[in-house]
């Protein structure tokens, strides 16, 4: 994150003495990415942040893979999977490589008896269905419909619904997730033409400082092994922060279409980055306006990426029989293209209203056992006029 942001207390110069009103110091930590080298941030504690008084039998929640390798149109009823009670039980992994995991996740109930920490990925959770707030140690995040929420790799984390209704589409990503190089320019700063701006950026607010001591729970993610610990001192001790790495919000719903008089790639729908893979926002927004304009896309052959819809609100123009919450994958090395009937149809429309979010992944996507539970039999001849 290029934006600066700090919350709380602060000494006036870093790794200098910042004391307690009792005379103790603060416990200072320094949160890196890249050794040293890339955005941080220091945290002032109440309690040293290693504190560890015990660490339980560590478990796998590695993806099962199903089809390694495929070259076939799939597309899965993504609201098929059951709602959990339980946070991390909800999560199902349904499309992974080494790069990126993408999951759906259903929970009925708030983290309150553990934090989570995912010490593998960012992570980028879309909220589909549900609000709430997400706790963490750097402030704390209202979340609502259509708000991807963006967690740094190691941010100890919790999720508070409002209700037990909740639909969340999970990616994590083994590399930084970031904006676009081209929306920046040489400082970091977002350029006039891209489809967002720094005022559209929720940054953590209300700071709450916990000085406990305890039994505290900490579920950590690390190489598809989960790690029980349990600490001494509350995991949102902190008295104050400052720097660049923070975890933050950004709706899908304050992404500015970008239009032309012929249809436009989908790069042009790109929101985030990281590398080998990139996530795209479809929005309302106006079609092409050329008097010969087809606003339904061209066919296309994908021949370096695999692409993921996952289908929010609304009419996808190009596409029949798609439902909320549905995830079509079309792999690299086939074309796919619009349904038929579905150009015609598109010519002298004005305007489209559907809402989807897409990742483009350029190695290819393992499906998993639980993608499989899901899986509808035939979308592959789904192109096939009767």
């Amino acid at each position: 994150m290029a934006q600066y942001h700090k919350l709380g207390s602060l000494p006036p110069k870093r790794h200098t003495q910042f004391r307690k009103s009792n005379n103790e110091l603060y416990a200072e930590e320094l949160v890196s990415t890249h050794g040293f080298s890339n955005v941080y941030s220091l945290i002032y504690h109440c309690y040293p942040p290693t504190l560890i008084k015990e660490i339980g039998e560590p478990y796998s929640v590695a993806p099962e893979i199903a089809f390694e390798k495929s070259l076939k149109h799939q597309s899965f009823e993504g609201f098929h999977v059951k709602p959990t009670e339980d946070y991390l039980k909800s999560r199902v992994p349904v499309l992974v490589n080494s790069d990126v995991h993408v999951s759906l996740a259903s929970p009925q109930t708030s983290m309150k008896d553990y934090f989570f920490k995912n010490a593998d990925a960012d992570e980028v959770i879309f909220i589909h269905e549900g609000s709430g707030t997400i706790k963490t140690i750097y402030g704390n995040l209202d979340f609502k419909y259509g708000d991807y929420i963006v967690v740094p790799r190691g941010t100890i984390y919790q999720l508070n619904f409002e209700d037990s209704n909740n639909r969340l589409f999970i990616v994590e990503s083994f590399t930084a997730i970031e904006f676009p190089k081209r929306y920046r320019n040489t400082y970091g700063q977002l350029e006039e033409h891209a489809p967002f701006c720094e005022r559209d950026i929720r940054k953590p607010e209300k700071l709450e400082t916990i000085d406990q001591k305890g039994n505290f729970k900490i579920m950590i993610k690390k190489q598809g092994i989960m790690y029980p610990y349990l600490y001494a001192s509350h995991p949102f001790d902190a008295i104050g922060w400052d720097g660049n790495l923070y975890p933050y919000i950004l709706s899908i719903h304050d992404f500015e279409p970008i239009t032309g008089r012929l249809h436009l790639p989908p790069p042009i729908h790109q929101t985030f980055e990281a590398h080998n893979f990139v996530i795209c926002s479809f929005v309302p927004r106006l079609y092409d306006y050329h008097p010969l304009s087809i606003p339904a896309p061209y066919n296309h052959s994908n021949i370096d990426s695999d692409e993921v819809l996952y289908y929010v609100d609304g009419d996808f123009m190009s596409r029949k029989s798609v439902t909320r919450g549905m995830i079509t994958l079309h792999p690299a090395g086939i074309p796919h293209g619009p349904h038929p009937g579905t150009v015609e149809k598109s010519i002298g429309q004005k305007e489209t209203k559907e809402l989807a979010v897409m990742v483009d992944t350029f190695r290819p996507l393992c499906i998993t056992k639980a993608a499989v539970e899901i899986m509808s039999d035939d979308y592959y001849k789904s192109w096939i006029s009767e």
